[in-house]
């Protein structure tokens, strides 16, 4: 069910961390949300999430190096999506060599993000009907 999951959403950008919070939240999602990588750090640390979507370029810690962390602790992290303006191949390759299991560019839409959601969870639209 929907309202079980729970997904984290990081971005410095707090009009995109509000239209992608609104746009989860509508889905049916249970949604919190950070504006940095060291306040994302101490919530995966110390509440459980299902998703967490994550920008990498931030003032205080990137999403990289979020991953770094994250990947050095002894509980496994979340499954993370990157949602970012970075688009080189390279970044990409960084990304996934991390352990994200997408790699989205902004803007996205709706569908896009949902999709990618769905997929990492391996779930049907959470706002559909059986």
């Amino acid at each position: 069910m929907a309202n079980d999951l729970r997904i984290l959403v990081v971005d410095d950008e707090v009009d995109t961390l509000g239209l992608i919070k609104l746009t989860l939240q509508t889905a049916g999602y249970e949604v919190q949300t950070a504006t940095g990588g060291q306040a994302a750090l101490r919530l995966i640390r110390e509440q459980t999430f299902d998703v967490v979507i994550l920008d990498i370029m931030m003032p205080d810690v990137s999403g990289f190096d979020v991953m770094r962390q994250l990947n050095r602790d002894p509980n496994p992290p979340p499954p993370v999506i990157f949602l970012t303006a970075m688009s080189s191949e390279e970044d990409k390759e960084i990304g996934f060599s991390l352990g994200v299991t997408h790699y989205l560019l902004k803007p996205i839409t709706r569908g896009s993000l949902l999709d990618a959601i769905n997929q990492t969870l391996g779930t049907s639209e959470p706002d559909a009907t059986p």
